[in-house]
């Protein structure tokens, strides 16, 4: 399946007049079995697309929250074949949702970049995110994942002018990550009408969805969002609820899932809702 189900998920979500809600999860966090079973909730708690990072040490785009989870999952000893291996996991009861893979260059390229992209392919992942590697030296991973099926995502920035865009969407595909604000996840706030421009721009540039993420933390939010892009990424704000249920000894898998369901609502009736207003 891979691209295709990017592909069919994102033509559905057209048809239907709405905006995707893509929860992203740390694989391993807080421990591997707790992160099988909130992948497995995702789907019917209302996530379209789900995005899975693997945890690395030093995640330079990440803030805080999302940083202390690479941790936490790192201490539990989740690698990056782990993360395809829960995968793999979750794909056994899940056909349907597209999972999209989210980390850094130093694994893939220590893993060889056909050998990823093969064994990523195989286990049930669709596209890929790699926010460390520039388009100028993207050619050879891209290769690779051409020939698995699996989608190259790429990062547009509030600072990514015209002629920059041009060589940021060459070669993208599935859809383009437009990053709403300017530094590092769960720190700074989204603001819709800002990136209202922006996503359209980068949209007629690509021909593709267009998802925005970081700073979306609330259903309010992530509600505005949805009224601008094609697709809503909520991360940092997910992570927190684990970090807390823990520290809280709560159910983490209930928590998460519980504030993945008021986020995904509000994004699936934010047009239907602006309309009516």
């Amino acid at each position: 399946m891979t691209k295709a189900r990017i592909d069919a998920r994102f033509a559905a979500l057209k048809a239907e007049g709405r905006a995707a809600f893509i929860p992203y999860v740390m694989a391993g966090d807080p421990d591997r079995e707790t992160a099988l079973r909130i992948l497995q909730g995702l789907p019917a708690a209302g996530a379209d697309l789900i995005e899975v990072g693997f945890p690395f040490s030093d995640p330079m785009a990440e803030g805080p929250p999302i940083q202390r989870a690479a941790q936490r999952a790192l201490a539990k000893g989740m690698t990056t074949r782990g993360t395809l291996e829960l995968i793999r996991d979750f794909r056994d009861g899940d056909q349907d949702t597209p999972v999209i893979l989210m980390g850094y260059m130093n694994p893939i390229v220590t893993w060889g970049f056909e050998a990823f992209a093969r064994d990523a392919a195989d286990a049930g992942v669709d596209g890929l995110i790699v926010v460390d590697c520039p388009p100028e030296e993207a050619g050879p991973l891209a290769d690779a994942l051409d020939a698995a099926g699996i989608s190259l995502i790429r990062l547009a920035t509030p600072t990514t002018d015209d002629s920059r865009l041009a060589v940021v969407v060459k070669r993208t595909s599935g859809f383009v990550y437009y990053v709403s604000v300017a530094g590092v996840t769960g720190v700074k706030e989204a603001d819709a009408a800002a990136a209202a421009p922006n996503v359209e721009r980068v949209r007629k540039a690509s021909g593709l969805p267009v998802a925005v993420g970081f700073g979306i933390k609330t259903s309010e939010r992530a509600k505005q969002v949805a009224q601008v892009a094609d697709a809503v990424v909520v991360g940092s704000a997910l992570v927190d609820e684990v970090a807390e249920a823990v520290d809280m000894n709560e159910d983490v898998t209930a928590r998460v899932l519980s504030k993945v369901e008021s986020l995904a609502k509000a994004v699936r009736f934010a047009r239907t809702s602006q309309t009516a207003v």
